[in-house]
């Protein structure tokens, strides 16, 4: 790739005061959709789910992580993942084995091991990628087996969009709208950060109905303050241990298959982007370890998964200053936040609708997505095989909803759809007669297997 002349890759000509602003906009870029994720976790779980504040600390914590492991090349934020989404879902739905008579509190922290367990999956595919190449290895994993698993990640996940939504339709349709309007006539940051802006105004429009004595579908407050107001200005995050099981392990572990292609599509777009290849340099083995552990590390003590995120990536098109240096400062500022809990409690008092709003485009943004992965990776549906691995796929991620529950000795193991769904497409891509694809013949197919909730570069389209 050819290095742009007009980009700023040394921030510090800029000055230190320059260099911090830059910093603040690469965090709330990221901030939006970073803490929408413990937000509808703590959903899945009855109240009971992921930290916000453990969740920034994560975010900024990873990403200083990860761009050690990457030479400090990688202009690259690390936010929350969306694809384990349907993951903790299912965690909180298990009723079998050890999980029969847990609460919701209880059960995190298996999620959160499985989650561990995915991380290190991410090392697995960095070794081999390091020994074999990635134009061979992504030959095995190519879109028409990603495409459809994507697809059912987000589907899964909207009955709970509907639910959270009937809580209060008006807030719920004013955030959609919102994220609407911006994402597609939103111009400059306002096109970045389209969840952060329906989050802003449906709760101030959350407020006013509060204020004027309206109250939810079933007569219940909008808004609660009562957690902002007790909590302390200052105070360390609530970190916990995760735990193992095997059958959280086998929910989680799957989706890796998933947000590793995302990480190959952030790392492709970023790349295009800035002008350097870094799937070459500091290579791609190097990125996937940094996501990975970042993960893992996250996930040990009580966060969610990490992923390279698009909309930071957007900025860097949008700001064209692509120094490293100003990415580890969003991160400085993100751990900085998470130390503040009456910020993470006035996040937490967010009304259900407006979570319920913002989840119907993002979930359906999600299963479109995958569609858009087959689609702009030009998947051949004229083959059999082809047709096969997408009908088998999809079936099984939406048909077995309660899973599959076996015993291994004694012990009591469920295979959740999206396993399932996983297995299944892997062992018929590897079985089947006529995988043609190749990783790295078409770029703006590689770019789409991010999960961004905006366009990752534009210059694709000219």
């Amino acid at each position: 790739m050819n290095k742009r002349n007009d980009a700023i890759r040394d921030a510090r000509t800029l000055g230190i005061p320059k260099m911090m602003l830059l910093g603040l906009q690469h965090m709330f870029a990221m901030f939006g959709a970073t803490i929408l994720v413990p937000i509808l976790v703590n959903g899945y779980f009855e109240g009971e789910g992921l930290s916000v504040q453990v969740t920034l600390f994560f975010a900024g914590i990873g990403t200083l992580f990860f761009h050690c492991c990457t030479k400090l090349k990688v202009p690259a934020f690390l936010g929350s993942s969306f694809a384990y989404l349907g993951g903790f879902y299912m965690v909180s739905q298990l009723k079998t084995g050890i999980f029969a008579d847990m609460t919701m509190g209880e059960k995190l922290p298996y999620a959160c091991g499985g989650i561990v367990v995915a991380g290190l999956m991410y090392l697995i595919l960095a070794a081999i990628v390091k020994m074999v190449g990635v134009k061979r290895v992504m030959h095995f994993l190519p879109p028409i087996v990603t495409g459809p698993i994507i697809i059912c990640i987000g589907l899964s996940l909207a009955p709970s969009a509907v639910n959270n939504a009937s809580t209060n339709w008006i807030l719920a349709l004013v955030a959609l709208a919102v994220v609407v309007i911006f994402n597609i006539w939103g111009k400059g940051m306002m096109k970045i950060i389209p969840i952060l802006l329906g989050v802003v105004i449906s709760y101030a429009l959350a407020l006013i109905m509060n204020a004027a004595g309206m109250t939810n579908a079933d007569g219940s407050a909008i808004l609660n303050f009562s957690g902002a107001a007790s909590a302390s200005l200052i105070g360390v995050p609530k970190f916990f241990m995760c735990k193992f099981d095997i059958t959280a392990i086998l929910v989680m572990a799957p989706i890796a298959l998933a947000s590793m292609m995302e990480h190959v599509g952030d790392m492709s777009a970023i790349s295009a982007t800035v002008g350097e290849d870094f799937i070459a340099d500091p290579g791609l083995h190097r990125t996937l370890i940094g996501d990975g552990l970042a993960t893992s590390l996250s996930a040990l003590f009580g966060g969610p998964a990490n992923t390279t995120y698009g909309e930071n990536t957007g900025v860097l098109e949008l700001s064209r200053v692509h120094d490293p240096r100003v990415i580890r400062l969003a991160a400085v500022f993100a751990v900085i936040l998470s130390f503040i809990p009456k910020v993470a409690e006035l996040i937490a008092s967010m009304p259900a609708a407006i979570v319920g709003g913002i989840s119907f485009i993002l979930y359906g943004m999600i299963s479109a997505i995958g569609v858009r992965n087959i689609v702009e990776n030009k998947v051949d549906f004229t083959k059999s095989r082809n047709l096969i691995i997408a009908a088998v796929i999809l079936v099984c991620g939406l048909g077995f909803s309660d899973g599959i529950t076996f015993s291994i000795f004694g012990t009591s193991v469920t295979l959740t759809s999206l396993a399932i769904a996983a297995i299944a497409g892997i062992v018929l891509n590897a079985i089947l007669p006529g995988n043609d694809y190749q990783f790295g013949t078409n770029q703006k197919g590689d770019v789409s297997r991010g999960l961004g909730m905006n366009p990752q570069n534009s210059d694709l389209e000219k």
